[in-house]
This record gives structure tokens, C-alpha cells and sequence, in this order.
């Protein structure tokens, strides 16, 4: 809703600064979007009065005009065929920027001539897209004075977003009120006089009904017409064309501009047609099945019986609250209208213009709904407009049907702003403010309460609580204390679950791992499912959104699969995706689990000078997967890996990592050449999923990190011959068992594989497995004897556990 400053001020009696009054309106709920100030804008343009104007020497439809702009005399080339001596136009100065091009006015020659400045259009000025001449002012307009106080361009425009409860407010009238009534001023809007009438004229020739089934009376409940008669359509006065163009309406004539002027002054649209075009009586009635109208938009629209229409016998001539008709538009020939003033049902005119994809003011208001009771004060303002710029008589006013009446009163009690809404207000000011906004309040008998009558223009005030809430916007938002929320006793309960936590901290670990998140659907297709393991009836989904998700997932591998697929084909090689989500074994609540799940594609990243990239292998997932475990706090070091993946990986090149021999924490590997060629996947591909339900519910606890130590450790480097088929990781495990045991009670921070071995100086069927040890002294310096001691230790530990013997080889020293 758009509307100028000095508009406003038409209706509202106040000394208020545009920033107060600005400030107000965000703070009464009227958020204002921008307050747009064309004065700023034109400051450069002047009047300027053209002394002479001779022809171009080298070019025929150019002149070279003489003007004075009050501050001398220059000369301006100027190829507007209005240009005549005499006139008094436009003036802008060389470095002016024409607001309605943006082009800065430079110095330079045309045809040999170099002007200094221009005549300017009203396009270049930004006022319309008129261009075939220069701006023509009045004769008497003082020369030199600024173009924007002599066109009335002064006043500042404000532009606010309107929710749509609040329709009233899609007029300056409704936005007076509310500001008033919040102490900006006086609201000061004069009532509406009847129009003078014509006695011979009475209610015209057309007169007015509703033609409507007793089903559908609520489509126009009021209808009120007025013929007006002898009328001279043109343009408008100068004063209503520079309003409408503020507000970005295009002024198109007299009649016409009048009925956008009502509409936004008031909130009351309004249509007027020209009576000699129309054919018999009007009356208000639903469309027909393949009626049309030739709107003035210059579209054919088919109609339906779901619309309401105003007709006359010829057909229908506008679509009821929406727009009119071509056939009876009124042009500068017209000299007879016929005013249109009605009450139509706001959800058909919502639902006509979406069906026609019609937007318009009248629709606009309509749907929001409009004053009940403002029909016949809206065309006695238009009528009296109508008389006062275009002439004429007018007959008296034809009314068919009547406003539906709300005779409801609603108990408001004073005391309950301070209960619902944290601001204390005295009810005499409560009162006030009530009647300010149209409540009418009335004093009830007890004390403090008051029985308010609902406007009405407020279609949007149900009960108390809709009272309480314009006490508190008019009073102030911002005067609503601060108050802590009640503080309950005692501790209060995790809004997470474990779960919940750890997903939170799987996501975080992933993306630290250079992983990117994805969220998809925990829907795919049944032949997606099948290749996962899933595909059961029990999981196929009665009313699936799309054929190829039809299936809940059995794993999160296939989403991310699809989705590194996508990324594939638009050219992206190397990168990871994970996400952490539900997935589902059956359809009982026990089967649902929460897993995390990752997908790498290509290699390990781009071409690098320093080394070459290698591609993914089931390492890379096995990392990813550990990786996750680790900062969910799950026993890394207990975990067994072992053969068995499910058959979407490679059988020989992916495994699973165990808590015991029952616990299953993860899956990891390449996957399946044959998965990856359904999903069009080329290039190495690393998956892994890791089940976070499954951890141990201590592993959500923080560890105790080891004791910081002033000590340098010690590191040795032991290599162990073991069973070919010995895994690597129970070899570590043992180690790992004797940190804190063994004799002196060493720390062992740092136990890792950095070799294994086949080949000469090992026998066949054996392994060498090479062992990296960082021994972390607690309080004292070790001798040589104790670091043997410790080495003994785990070299018998070893043998114990695994059958394997100590090969030679040099040890790294201290």
C-alpha cells in the first residue's frame, strides 16, 4: 500500500516529522517497506522559459531553443515537435541524472551545436512513459523555481506491507485512524455528504438488482448504482494525476482516475461504465458455462458458473470485483456513466482471480474484505468528484440488497492486556484507545470492563484477545517490559536423547573429514531397495509421492548413491557425501535405526605437483567409519575388523568392524561394481555406514583424557612374524592391552602399524607386522632397563595371544 505523506495528512491532523510518523507505523504493525522522496530526485530540474527557438543549421527536426532558467540564458537542442517559443518547460542542467533513464547529462555537440542542458519528457523525469514531447508547465509557473514544488512532486511516498487481516489499512483513511488513535494526531477525516441530485433524473434508466439463486445471495449481498449524466471526460487535474503517479498508478482519465483515487483513499473500489454502451437494466448474477469477457486488459477470459458477474441484457460487462469489461469502458466520448458501488463475497472473488490469474486493486481489497456499511459513502466521494472535475447531474442512488449487520458486543476486561499480553494499561487508556480505532466502548458493569462493538471495516476482531492485541499495538510493543520466563525448580531434563546427540556429533565429525551433508528422502524405489537388502511388502508405501519412491530405505548407501550420481553427471569427479538418518528393517517402531553413512568418489583430490592423487579404496572408508566411531566415543580400540559385508559391497575388498562377535558398529568397502553400474557410477567408489544405535551407552561419555607429562616419550619400533591370515588389528589390540600394566605402569600413547611384510627372510604362509611404540614415562626418567622390561612385556604378551616370535631387526633409538 503506497500513499504520499501530504495524502495522508488530508486525514490526519498532526505536526509529526515523516521519520516519527514512519517509526509509528512499523511499531502499530504497518511495516513500512520504503518512503521514496522524488524531491531529492528532481532537486537539479527547473522551470525554464524558452525565449526563442530557431532551427537546427544541419538537422530539420531539431531546434535550438533559447531558454531562461532564472539564473541567465543558454542554449538547448531539443528535437521535441512541441518545442515553440514562449512555452516554459522542464530544465536540466548539465550533470543532472534523468531519474527516469539514469543517464547523466553531459556536454557535447549535436550536429555541430553543444547545448547546455535539456527539455525534458515525462519519461526522462521518471513520471511515465510519455515521450513524444517536452513537459508543457502552466504559463504562470515562476521561472527558475524547482520543478518539484511547482508539479507538486514534493511530497515523500511511504510504501507499507499489509497483512491481509488488516484490509482497512489498504486505504489512507484506515492508516489515519490507526495513527491517531496511537497519538500522531487528530484523525480528521469529514464525513461524506450525499451528492446533489437531479430531480428529473431520480435513479436512471439501468437501475439495480440481484439476479441471484437463494444459494448463492452471499455473492453480492449490496449492490448501489447511480446514474450520472452530461459528463466531460478527459485527463485529470494536474494535482490528482501527481498523486496517482506517487503511488505508481498510471493516470488514464478523469472518470477512470477518480475510482482508483476512492479505492485507495478509502479502501472502496469502485467501477463506472459508460451508460450508453450498456443494454437494459444491471443486475448482479453468476457467470454461465462458456460465457465471455473482453476485459479491459485487453484478454478474453471464459467464465463458469462459479463466478459472479455484473451483467446487463446484453451480457455480462465485468467480472464482479475483479475487473471490467472493454465493451462498456468509458473513453473521452463518454457522457453518460453509470456508477458502481457493491459488496462482494471475498472468497469467489479470491478464487475467481486465481482461476484467471487476474490481479487488480479491486481484487486485492475484495478478498481481504472491505468496510460492510462503506457502499453508499463510497459512491456519494466518487459522485461529488465526478460533478466537481467532470461535470454533470447525477440521479439518486439505487440500492438492491442490504449489508449483512454484526450486532455482536464483546466483553473486554482491562486487566487482561497485563495477563495476556505483559503491559499494564489503566483501563480509562485502554478506553481510549478503543474508541479511537471505531470500538465504540461502553462502561459494563463491573468495574474495568467494557463492551465494544466491532467496526465494520474490522473483519478481522473475533473476541477479547483480538481487543487485548490493539490495546498492545497501539500502546507500543516495545513499552511490553522484559520479563524472564518462570525459572522451574531443579534440573531440567536433556531436550536431546543420546541418539539425537550423537547424530548431532556424527554430522560434525563427517563434515571436519571434508564430507559434504546430504538430506534426502527416506523414500527410494523398490529396485533400489532390493540391491540394499530391503524391497520387503511390509516397508512399501500405500500412497507413495512419485513411482520411484515408493519404498521406505533399507540404508542410506542408495540416496547417496543417486545423489553422487547426479553429481557425475554435471561434471563433478572427486568429492564425499554423507548423511546421518533414519533407516528401516521392518515396519514395527523397533525397527527403525539411526545410521550414518558415506560415499567417495574418484580420487583423493585434484592433480598436485608434490604427488600425484591415488584413487578411493576400501581404506579411505574404513578411516571415514573409524573416524565417526572415535568421536562418538566408541571403543576404537576393541573394535575387530573382519570379512562379512553385506552383498552391495566388494566381496574382497570391504569388511565390517565388530564389538564382540555379535555387535556389528559398521560396513565399509567399495561397493558392488554391479550396484554401482545401476546407479550409472564409473570410477572407484568407497562406501561405508556405521550404526550409531549400537554403540554402548557409555561410549557416549567423555573420556578422561591421559595425564599431561613433563617427560619425553620413548618410541621402538618392534616387528612380530605372524600367521599370514593373523588380522593386523587383534595384533594391536594386545598391544594396546598392556598401556598402564606393564612393569612400571608406562603409558603407551601411540601404537600403530607401519609395516607388513611378505617375502624374503619370511617363510611361507607367515608375515612380518611391524609395530610403531611410543612409550610415555609418568614421573621419572626410564632406565634402559625399564624401557626392556616394558618391551619383554609386550613381546611375551604378543606370543600369548598370537602365536607370533620377535623378528631382528634395528630398533629406532630414544
Amino acid at each position: 500500500m503506497k500513499f504520499t505523506l501530504g495524502w495522508l495528512r488530508e486525514f490526519l491532523e498532526t505536526d509529526a516529522r515523516l521519520e516519527e510518523i514512519v517509526e509509528r507505523l512499523t511499531m502499530l504493525g504497518l511495516e513500512v517497506e520504503a518512503v521514496v522522496d522524488r524531491e531529492e530526485a528532481l532537486a537539479p530540474f527547473v522551470v525554464g522559459h524558452v525565449v526563442s527557438a530557431r532551427p537546427h543549421p544541419d538537422a530539420d527536426r531539431l531546434k535550438i531553443c533559447r531558454v531562461d532558467t532564472g539564473d541567465g540564458e543558454c542554449d538547448v537542442v531539443c528535437g521535441a515537435p512541441n518545442a515553440r517559443a514562449g512555452m516554459k518547460g522542464v530544465f536540466a542542467p548539465l550533470g543532472a541524472r534523468l531519474p527516469g533513464t539514469g543517464a547523466v547529462l553531459e556536454k557535447r555537440a549535436i550536429r555541430g551545436v553543444t547545448g547546455r542542458g535539456m527539455l525534458c519528457s515525462e519519461r526522462e523525469l521518471g513520471l511515465s512513459d510519455s515521450h513524444e514531447g517536452i513537459i508543457a508547465l502552466a504559463d504562470d509557473a515562476p521561472v527558475g523555481a524547482p520543478f518539484a514544488a511547482v508539479a507538486g512532486l514534493d511530497d515523500p511516498t511511504i510504501d507499507i506491507a499489509v497483512t491481509p487481516d488488516r484490509g482497512d489499512c489498504l486505504g489512507v483513511l484506515g492508516i489515519a485512524r490507526d495513527l491517531a488513535a496511537a497519538g500522531v494526531g487528530r484523525f480528521a477525516a469529514p464525513p461524506v455528504a450525499p451528492a446533489p441530485t437531479a430531480p428529473d433524473l431520480g435513479a436512471g434508466p439501468f437501475g439495480a438488482r440481484l439476479d441471484l439463486a437463494p444459494g448463492a445471495a452471499d455473492a453480492c449481498p449490496l449492490f448501489v448504482g447511480r446514474h450520472v449524466r452530461g459528463v466531460r471526460n478527459g485527463p485529470s487535474p494536474d494535482r490528482l494525476r501527481n498523486r496517482l503517479r506517487a503511488v505508481g498508478l498510471r493516470p488514464i482519465s478523469a472518470l477512470v482516475d477518480i475510482t482508483n483515487l476512492v479505492t485507495l483513499e478509502r479502501a472502496r473500489p469502485l467501477h463506472v461504465f459508460d451508460a450508453d454502451k450498456l443494454v437494459g437494466g444491471v443486475h448482479v448474477r453468476l457467470a454461465r458455462d462458456g460465457e465471455t469477457l473482453d476485459a479491459l486488459d485487453g484478454k478474453t477470459y471464459a467464465l463458469d458458473s462459479a463466478m459472479t458477474v455484473i451483467a446487463d441484457d446484453a451480457g455480462p460487462v465485468a467480472l464482479a470485483g475483479v475487473i471490467g469489461g472493454a465493451r462498456t469502458g468509458c473513453t473521452e466520448a463518454t457522457r453518460n456513466v453509470f456508477l458502481e458501488s457493491a459488496l462482494f463475497d471475498p472468497a469467489r472473488t479470491a478464487a475467481t482471480g486465481r482461476r484467471l490469474r487476474i490481479e487488480s486493486d479491486a481484487r486485492h481489497r475484495f478478498e481481504r474484505g472491505v468496510d460492510r456499511e462503506g457502499a453508499a459513502a463510497g459512491a456519494e466521494r466518487a459522485t461529488r468528484l465526478i460533478l466537481d472535475m467532470c461535470g454533470g447531474e447525477a440521479g439518486a442512488l439505487t440500492v438492491a440488497g442490504a449489508a449483512p449487520r454484526d450486532d455482536r458486543r464483546i466483553v473486554f476486561r482491562a486487566a487482561r492486556v497485563r495477563t495476556l499480553g505483559g503491559l499494564e494499561v489503566t483501563p480509562g487508556r485502554a478506553a481510549r484507545i478503543l474508541d479511537a480505532l471505531g470500538f465504540a466502548p461502553e462502561p459494563a458493569s463491573d468495574a474495568g470492563t467494557l463492551t465494544c462493538r466491532v467496526p465494520s471495516w474490522r473483519h478481522d476482531i473475533d473476541g477479547e484477545a483480538d481487543l487485548v492485541e490493539e490495546v498492545l499495538r497501539v500502546a507500543g510493543y516495545d513499552s511490553i517490559p522484559a520479563a524472564p520466563p518462570p525459572r522451574p525448580r531443579g534440573v531440567a531434563r536433556p531436550a536431546l536423547d543420546p541418539v539425537r546427540r550423537r547424530a548431532r556429533r556424527a554430522r560434525r565429525a563427517l563434515a571436519a573429514r571434508g564430507l559434504d551433508e546430504c538430506v534426502t528422502w527416506s523414500f527410494l524405489s523398490t529396485g533400489h531397495a532390493r540391491r540394499f537388502g530391503g524391497g520387503a511388502p511390509a516397508l512399501r508405501l500405500a500412497n507413495p509421492i512419485s513411482d520411484a519412491l515408493t519404498d521406505m530405505r533399507p540404508s542410506v548407501l542408495p540416496n547417496l548413491a543417486a545423489a553422487a550420481a547426479r553429481n557425475r553427471a554435471r561434471g563433478f569427479d572427486d568429492f564425499g557425501l554423507f548423511e546421518v538418518g533414519p533407516v528401516y528393517a521392518g515396519d514395527s517402531p523397533d525397527d527403525q535405526a539411526t545410521v550414518a553413512g558415506g560415499v567417495r568418489c574418484g580420487s583423493t583430490g585434484p592433480r598436485h605437483w608434490l604427488a600425484p592423487p591415488r584413487p578411493v579404496d576400501a581404506f579411505d572408508a574404513k578411516a571415514d567409519a573409524l573416524a565417526l566411531l572415535a568421536a562418538l566415543g566408541g571403543p576404537v580400540e576393541s573394535l575387530q575388523a573382519a570379512a562379512g559385508a553385506p552383498g552391495w559391497f566388494h566381496p574382497g575388498r570391504s569388511g565390517v568392524l565388530r564389538l564382540g562377535p555379535k555387535n556389528t558398529l559398521a560396513h565399509f568397502g567399495m561397493l558392488h561394481p554391479r550396484v554401482a553400474e545401476s546407479f550409472d557410477l564409473s570410477g572407484p567408489v568407497a562406501a561405508f555406514e556405521a550404526f550409531i544405535d549400537r554403540l554402548p551407552a557409555r561410549s557416549a561419555r567423555r573420556r578422561a583424557a591421559p595425564p599431561a607429562s613433563e617427560l619425553q616419550p620413548v618410541h621402538r619400533d618392534l616387528a612380530f612374524v605372524v600367521d599370514a591370515a593373523f588380522p593386523a588389528g587383534d595384533l594391536l589390540r594386545v598391544v594396546r592391552g598392556l598401556s598402564g600394566k606393564a612393569p612400571g605402569k608406562f603409558l603407551f600413547t601411540d601404537v600403530a602399524l607401519f609395516d607388513d611384510y611378505r617375502g624374503a627372510g619370511v617363510e611361507e604362509g607367515r608375515k612380518s607386522l611391524a609395530v610403531s611404540l611410543a612409550i610415555q614415562p609418568r614421573d621419572r626418567t626410564p632406565t634402559d632397563e625399564d624401557i626392556q622390561a616394558v618391551i619383554d612385556a609386550v613381546v611375551a604378551r604378543v606370543a600369548k595371544a598370537t602365536g607370533g616370535a620377535l623378528r631382528d631387526t634395528p630398533a629406532r633409538g630414544q
